[in-house]
């Protein structure tokens, strides 16, 4: 053995010090299941070459029925924090429009609208580091500021909103300075709160996954709607005086009407091509759609009956909250349907939707079409 193999190791010729495997990189390891993993399972591996099956109508051919595109990888954090930051965002809204409108009298109010904002701010965050996998990774979303990234201003927003709606929970009933510090937080959370409860809508939109592309103009009313929704239904299972109780279902009615509306515009853009909107109709994706749906309208129709009742408000809060979870991660699971569907992403190519709806000229063709494309 020569002096070089017995430094660098047997026909390697590596040297040790140079070829460390160091850094973030380094701690990334293969799953000994991929399959059952979070994020896309590897295809199997094809023993022979595949055939090709004219018979097929042209709309239904594909590239072998494999995927165009990657499953997102996220997991079931991201959808949480949709739900998290939504309702944190439309409840901090709340309390600042009711401490301006008449803080003395909705001081309970202010205080519950806080609190929702400052625990979803926390918890959002921590579901959104919980997919990033290591906190710094989202300090290292603030090392610029992109007003062209839905990712970068959101992450600016959730920075901002965090700490302020902490803030005006904690130091907001304080007298002197620090009880101004508490009212300027609340005042800063409540205008990040709006772009908060909305923002994850735009970022999903701005991606090449069908469904989700399809949606771009709706998506961001549901997801509005829905955190407005979201925050009454959580206001509705706190103790509140009959005044407070009046402002909070007419907030939360605006909300759920809204998110009602809001997925009938949905549905109508995502059938526009049949292929995609089957990702909100079929498997576990339709099955989480449909059960938002009729929890939302339960809890509109209970909040509409006449009296008051805790039982009720509370049965009430109870159905908007599972409904307000479900249309969020029937979102999330549909986006992971389409990706996985090569119909859907051909057929909306060839439909003149995605790419072709800013450049002009379909960016998938058919068999037939033997035109070039640029």
């Amino acid at each position: 053995m020569s002096e070089d193999d017995g430094r660098y190791g047997r026909g390697r010729h590596i040297d040790p010090e140079v070829g460390a495997l160091t850094g973030e990189a380094s701690e990334q390891r293969v799953p000994e299941r991929p399959a059952e993993a979070e994020g896309t399972a590897p295809f199997d591996v094809w023993r022979e070459a595949p055939s090709t099956d004219d018979r097929r109508p042209e709309e239904d051919v594909t590239y072998y029925d494999r995927p165009v595109i990657k499953e997102p990888t996220w997991i079931w954090a991201v959808p949480a924090y949709f739900y998290a930051g939504g309702a944190a965002g439309a409840a901090a809204v709340l309390g600042v429009v009711a401490e301006l409108a008449d803080g003395d009298d909705l001081e309970g109010l202010v205080a519950r609208c806080r609190w929702i904002s400052a625990v979803g701010d926390a918890v959002g965050t921590g579901f959104l580091v919980r997919d990033l996998g290591r906190p710094e990774r989202f300090a290292n979303m603030l090392r610029v500021f992109r007003p062209t990234s839905p990712m970068s201003v959101g992450s600016w927003v959730l920075a901002i909103s965090t700490p302020a709606s902490a803030a005006a929970a904690l130091l907001g009933k304080r007298a002197g300075m620090l009880g101004w510090v508490g009212r300027t937080g609340g005042v800063a959370s409540g205008l990040a709160g709006l772009p908060l409860s909305g923002y994850t809508a735009v970022l999903l939109s701005n991606t090449a996954v069908p469904v989700w592309q399809a949606i771009r103009r709706s998506l961001p009313p549901l997801f509005v709607s829905g955190a407005v929704s979201s925050a009454a239904s959580l206001l509705d299972l706190m103790d509140l005086s009959e005044r407070e109780e009046r402002i909070v279902r007419r907030y939360g009615l605006v909300g759920k009407f809204g998110e009602l509306a809001a997925t009938l515009a949905v549905e109508r853009d995502a059938r526009e091509v049949d292929q995609v909107g089957k990702a909100l109709t079929e498997g576990l994706s339709g099955s989480l759609w449909r059960a938002a749906k009729a929890m939302t309208a339960g809890s509109a129709v209970v909040s509409l009956l006449p009296g008051r009742s805790t039982a009720r408000r509370m049965l009430s809060g109870i159905m908007g909250t599972i409904g307000a979870i479900a249309v969020r991660f029937a979102i999330f699971e549909a986006g992971r349907r389409s990706a996985a569907d090569p119909r859907a992403t051909f057929q909306a190519q060839r439909s003149g939707k995605g790419g072709a709806e800013a450049t002009g000229r379909a960016a998938v063709t058919g068999p037939g079409d033997r035109r070039a494309v640029s």
